[in-house]
Order: C-alpha cells, then structure tokens, then sequence
C-alpha cells in the first residue's frame, strides 16, 4: 500500500500548502452569506420550519463549500496532471486504476470535510446552531465531497483549457446549489416547481445534511443518503473505467 499512501499524501499536501486559495476562501464566503443574508435579509424572514432564517440557511452554505471544494480539488489536480504531462509517471507505475481513483478521491473529500467543518465552526461563533446527529452530518459531508470529488475526475479527463472546467462550475454546479433548497425550504415553492427541485440532485445533499442538523427534512433522510450513494458509485465507476481505458490519458 505504500503507493498508494504516497500518492494519497500528495494529493493532501497539494491543498494543505496552499490554504489561501484552497481552505479559507469558502469559508470567507459562508462568513460573507452568514452576515449578509442571514442577518440582513433575515430581519423580513424570521423563520422557515421553526428556526431563525440564518440557521436554518447555514446547513446549505455549509454544503455549498463542500461541494465546490471537493469538484475543485480533484479536476484540477487531475488536470494540471494532464497538462503538465506527468499523468503518464501514474499510468507506468504500478497502481491499480482503482488506487488512483481512490487517491484523488480522498484528497477531494478530506478537502470538502475541513472546508465544511470550518465553516460550522464560524457559523457558531455567530449562530447558535445545534448538531443533531453528529454522526449524520460527517457522513452526508464525506459522501458528497467524495461524490463531486469524483465527477471532478470526469470534468479533469474531459477539459482541453482551463476554461472547461469553470464551464461546469459556472452553469450546472452553482445554479443546482442555488436551486437545491440553500435559502427556502421547497414546501414554499407551488407544486410544480416543488416537484421539479427533486430532479435536482443537490437538493439531496442540502437536505439531508440539513437533517443531520436541525432534525428537519422536505423529504426522507434515507432517499437522500441513497441518492448521494448512487451518484457516487456511478461517478466514481465510470472514472475507473475511463482511467481503464485510458480516456485522453494515453493520447
């Protein structure tokens, strides 16, 4: 295993030495929600389900961190690996494609785990936020920054420029988290549009990771968990396919 302890430990020392532009910045943002929304717009909107307005949104700005650290970190890693040609020193060693994949894997969601459990940590010096099930919430933060942490890998094979990458961020990833039930609950939505928000896979994350939290839930925990699950292992299955294969790998 020694391989793949030394490619799973570059994976964190590559995030770790640059906590500037890949720990702090998220957090920073949730600050930014937590301050803005919350209190500001907070004052019209007291409360949704029984809970102020700025803890009932910190769950979802919590997620919302998870997620976009867990896709940065594994695309772009994958991708610089690419363009700077030293994918093939992985390709001739002799990991196993489901090593590979797994390091960039863990390397993404310790990442979106220390980004989220940050972020919880200066929500509550601002909010008083209870935990519900503790255990829940570590497990609904890993699976989700381990399910982007592998569809970054898909959006790292498949990107030519840099500009690839932000076109997922930009205009599936960002509208899906604003959509996915961050700031209302979808039981205010009308009916159709409630129906339409559980095509939207994020709404999972940020619901169920809002249960963990606060107890509470538009739909049932368990269909979330099994709606995470999915996309992960099909993700992460289709990644150790392409790798297989040597999709825009051996080029």
């Amino acid at each position: 295993m020694r391989d793949f302890i030394t490619l799973t430990r570059r994976e964190l020392r590559r995030f770790l030495s640059l906590p500037n532009q890949t720990i702090f910045p998220p957090v920073m943002t949730a600050l930014l929600y937590i301050l803005i929304f919350g209190y500001s717009l907070g004052g019209d909107i007291r409360e949704i389900n029984g809970f102020p307005y700025v803890v009932y949104i910190l769950p979802g700005l919590i997620m919302m961190g998870v997620i976009n650290s867990g896709y940065a970190n594994s695309t772009t890693s994958l991708f610089i690996a690419r363009y700077e040609n030293f994918i093939q020193d992985l390709l001739v060693s002799p990991l196993s494609y489901l090593k590979i994949v797994s390091a960039y894997i863990i390397g993404a969601t310790c990442r979106g785990l220390i980004v989220g459990l940050l972020t919880l940590l200066v929500g509550l010096i601002f909010v008083d936020l209870p935990v519900a099930n503790p255990f829940v919430m570590i497990i609904f933060l890993a699976l989700t920054a381990a399910t982007f942490g592998s569809f970054g890998l898909l959006v790292g094979l498949w990107a030519e420029r840099w500009d690839n990458i932000a076109v997922f961020l930009n205009y599936l990833i960002t509208p899906l988290i604003f959509l996915g039930g961050v700031f209302y609950s979808i039981e205010q939505l009308p009916p159709t549009w409630r129906q339409i928000s559980k095509f939207n896979p994020l709404f999972y994350m940020v619901d169920g990771y809002r249960y963990s939290m606060l107890n509470i839930s538009d739909v049932s925990p368990w269909l979330s968990f099994l709606v995470i699950l999915v996309l992960f292992l099909v993700t992460t299955g289709v990644a150790i396919h392409l790798f297989k294969i040597g999709w825009k790998l051996r080029n």
